[in-house]
């Protein structure tokens, strides 16, 4: 079985949306949550995990997102 060789464009294409669309997300969920400890004065150990919660959720919505990403602009 041959595979298809890897399209350079799609995969280059699918790498930059991946950084920019993962700093955003990530950053701005790390700060949401940096935010909510501010705001309600919590304790620098219950901020920190805020934060850690929050930066989860935006991996996790980076990888839903680029499972949608490969779906639509396939490597192979």
């Amino acid at each position: 079985m041959s595979e298809k060789p890897l399209n350079l464009v799609h995969l280059s294409t699918l790498v930059a949306v991946a950084i920019l669309v993962g700093t955003e997300l990530v950053a701005t969920s790390w700060a949401a949550g940096w935010a909510l400890g501010g705001l309600f004065q919590l304790d620098p150990a219950v901020s920190r995990i805020f934060e850690i919660v929050f930066a989860l959720a935006g991996f996790v919505g980076l990888y839903f997102f680029m499972r949608t990403a490969v779906r639509h602009e396939p490597i192979r």
